[in-house]
């Protein structure tokens, strides 16, 4: 090639051949048009032209040489510039070439014919690129707003409120179609359920061009109710006021729905518990009620035998009947403390919780022949939910000794131990009852599952103590079989 031998030359006077192309009548028109700055675009992308320019001379692999004038595409993408505009920009520069070799006397029609050809080839390469950008990017933006349409629940509406645009998934979620939605007042989906002031204070917050967000229980067309998380902001026009509202949601109607189960859930085990607590408060009350009805049966008996019944005696009788009445009244405290809102954590050693929950079941206990060995070798003090780990520990340790009773066992054991990792404090609780049937132990923590062939369990238990431990806690309760029976591993973290 001729041009070969003018590489050097080129890239030596390059600012020469810069200063014609810039003086180009056709350029000047173009860049007054879209207010460019001739000196910063031949600082900032001139070079990359001229270096594709030489690059094709030296028949450099084209990926290398359209990298090099990537940004100055976009730069003109930036700006706008159209591709008849491209054309002449591009021509120019040729040209610019053209007149430098015909200035400095080094023309000829081999080289002015090399010119051309590598301006044919290349140059209307460019365009065809620049072009395809173009489509690629309204094909992107097409692309985007079918997404946005299909899957995004989106509305506007005017400074009234009514609805002026929606997209498919908000038609599809509401149920109705976008001519009977668009005109309407947006309360065409509002639910009863939903209080006035909640809308006050979206309108007040929205109308003073800030954005709102919340949880909307909404009506579709059919009379079904679906929720979904929204925010509103406003929506401004090119001189910055606000024209009206959009609003973008999310379809939060099965996390509601679970939510409910939950709470379902919770106060079933809740009354549950509830049940179980008042049949431990009368196994405790057993004893002192026959120690009271004893000691008043003594004062009558005295009497019937002859006796004088002494100040001595009577103050006995009493100061015994009063000691039985406060541990009545004691074990009523604890048990109403228990059922107290905790929502805060409290601090207390990891064994006194242990012992907490071993004492509130004591008199079963001993009732039932049960042995409960405690391994206690560390004694970490640990911030928790008190009331809702010692209700799990109750669970877990009724329901060993549920098992115990219904497969007969002569000798009963609990073994529980704690000690500390190094992220969590561990409570494992053991029973010699033979362990979980390998075919149920995954499910055991499963809502309204229950082992108890009695069918006096409501399958509750096990489940909301994993999501007291693992939802509130943030720890873990996991379940696995010893040589013995059954190990539940509570870990809270420290």
């Amino acid at each position: 090639m001729f041009l070969s031998n003018h590489v050097q030359n080129l890239l030596n006077n390059q600012k020469q051949i810069f200063q014609y192309w810039m003086e180009d009548k056709e350029m000047e028109d173009i860049f007054k048009t879209y207010v460019l700055n001739t000196e910063d675009f031949t600082q900032a992308y001139a070079s990359s032209l001229m270096e594709f320019y030489i690059q094709t001379i030296n028949e450099e692999e084209a990926l290398k040489k359209y990298k090099l004038i990537s940004p100055l595409l976009q730069y003109f993408k930036q700006n706008k510039i159209k591709e008849f505009e491209l054309y002449i920009i591009l021509k120019s520069f040729k040209n610019s070439i053209v007149y430098y070799f015909e200035k400095n006397e080094i023309s000829s029609y081999e080289i002015q014919k090399e010119i051309n050809n590598i301006f044919e080839m290349n140059f209307s390469n460019i365009l065809k690129q620049y072009s395809q950008n173009d489509n690629k990017l309204e094909n992107q933006l097409k692309h985007f707003y079918n997404l946005i349409n299909q899957y995004i629940i989106m509305s506007s509406t005017d400074l009234s409120g009514n609805i002026t645009q929606v997209t498919d998934a908000f038609c599809e979620i509401s149920g109705y179609s976008r001519d009977e939605l668009i005109g309407q007042a947006h309360s065409i989906v509002r639910h009863p359920d939903m209080k006035d002031t909640m809308y006050q204070e979206l309108w007040s917050h929205i109308q003073t061009g800030n954005i709102w967000k919340g949880e909307i229980k909404n009506l579709n067309k059919d009379g079904n109710s679906y929720w979904v998380e929204a925010k509103v902001l406003p929506a401004f026009n090119d001189d910055n006021v606000v024209v009206g509202y959009d609003a973008i949601r999310q379809d939060i109607t099965a996390q509601k729905v679970l939510e409910e189960q939950q709470e379902m859930l919770t106060q079933q085990s809740k009354s549950a518990a509830m049940g179980e607590m008042i049949s431990m408060i009368a196994h405790q009350w057993r004893q002192p009620l026959q120690t009271i009805s004893i000691l008043v049966q003594k004062l009558p008996l005295t009497r019937m035998l002859g006796d004088d019944i002494s100040d001595e005696l009577l103050e006995q009788v009493l100061s015994d009947v009063n000691i039985q009445i406060d541990y009545m009244t004691n074990t009523i405290e604890d048990f109403r403390d228990f059922f107290k809102p905790n929502k805060e954590k409290n601090e207390i050693a990891l064994n006194e919780l242990v012992l907490k929950a071993v004492d509130f079941l004591s008199y079963m206990l001993n009732i039932d022949s049960i042995k409960v060995n405690f391994d206690k070798p560390e004694n970490r003090v640990i911030s928790v939910h008190v009331n809702e780990i010692i209700q799990v520990l109750i669970n877990i340790i009724k329901n060993a000794r549920d098992v115990m009773l219904e497969n007969e066992l002569d000798h009963r054991e609990i073994n529980i131990k704690t000690y500390v990792t190094q992220t969590y404090a561990v409570i494992e609780i053991e029973d010699n009852a033979g362990g979980i049937p390998s075919e149920v132990i995954g499910k055991v923590f499963d809502s309204y599952f229950s082992t108890k062939h009695n069918k006096n369990g409501t399958g509750l238990g096990l489940y909301m103590s994993k999501t007291i431990i693992e939802q509130h806690s943030h720890g873990k309760l996991t379940v696995s079989n010893s040589s013995l029976g059954a190990v539940f591993k509570i870990e809270l973290p420290l």
